[in-house]
């Protein structure tokens, strides 16, 4: 027994040696990247897409895009504008953002996951790309898996972040408060971030009473539509996470192709998205970047 027991030790030490070695070469590849690479704008736009004018940002170069979806309530600057400098340096990266959000037009109809999906693909064939990759994060996670269920023929690989395909994928009471929600409830820092960018700053009040009811009533995507996702997939999440690490885990089972990543951290804090707190160049930002490099790489 003593032999078992101090062999398990054994084994446990050199795990967190591997784990300390594994966590400083990347720490040590991102700073690298952040001090060598910057944000590489090739050009920003918009497209008509599906009766809206759609924003979009290119960085770098490249044949096979990551296009990346923002959290609700979000732009690109604050769920991304921390991790960009080091998405970047994997190529052509094409930045959206939705309906109602940013610098994106609104339409007379609610938000929903679905139209989401539907106006991400609408933008790609308007910039003439036949496939990509694609990253969400929070909401945008679940347009991801949208757009992997609903036109999966423009997928390559997808990146989930923080996102929930299940009520239950929720920390307890998550959805109890969305009925009493008020403006007051939203993040500074996502008022500020929409505020710097959006053409009619009175739509944040509009933009926030949408994206309130798109999940307050949000439905369980069906198992056979998370089934028939046959994407190489990457699933990530904080273990602080308003999505909980259990969801997580039988997200990366019910895919077909799934690796799965949970971080130490809050809601956001893996790509240094505003409302956690981040700050660009935190250590997390540069392993959650080469994760996902690495997995896009294979």
């Amino acid at each position: 027994m003593k032999t078992v027991n101090t062999l398990t030790i054994n084994l446990k030490n050199s795990m967190l040696i591997a784990l300390f070695i594994i966590v400083s070469a990347f720490s040590v590849n991102a700073q690298q990247k952040q001090t060598t690479h910057m944000e590489n704008l090739t050009t920003s736009g918009y497209a008509p897409v599906n009766g809206l004018k759609m924003y979009y940002e290119i960085y770098g170069s490249g044949t096979m895009p990551l296009v990346l979806i923002h959290g609700g309530g979000s732009t690109i600057e604050s769920s991304f504008g921390n991790i960009l400098p080091l998405l970047s340096t994997y190529g052509k990266v094409i930045a959206v953002e939705l309906q109602a959000h940013g610098r994106t037009s609104d339409r007379d109809a609610p938000e929903s996951f679905e139209q989401d999906a539907d106006d991400v693909a609408a933008l790609l064939k308007y910039l003439k790309i036949d496939k990509a990759n694609f990253l969400g994060f929070s909401n945008g996670g679940t347009t991801t898996l949208q757009i992997a269920i609903r036109h999966s023929d423009i997928v390559n690989k997808i990146v989930v972040i923080s996102a929930n395909y299940r009520r239950d994928g929720m920390m307890p009471g998550f959805f109890e408060g969305f009925p009493n929600a008020t403006i007051a409830n939203m993040p500074d820092v996502l008022k500020e971030a929409y505020l710097k960018v959006a053409p009619d700053k009175s739509h944040l009040q509009i933009m926030f009473e949408k994206d309130v009811a798109r999940m307050a009533n949000f439905k369980d995507i069906p198992d056979e539509d998370m089934r028939s996702i046959k994407a190489p997939a990457l699933v990530m999440s904080a273990d602080h996470d308003v999505v909980i690490p259990e969801h997580m885990v039988k997200m990366s089972h019910i895919l077909a192709n799934a690796r799965l990543s949970i971080l130490p951290g809050l809601h956001g804090s893996v790509i240094g998205a505003l409302e956690s707190g981040a700050k660009k160049g935190d250590k997390l930002q540069g392993i959650t970047a080469t994760l996902v490099e690495e997995f896009l790489n294979e």
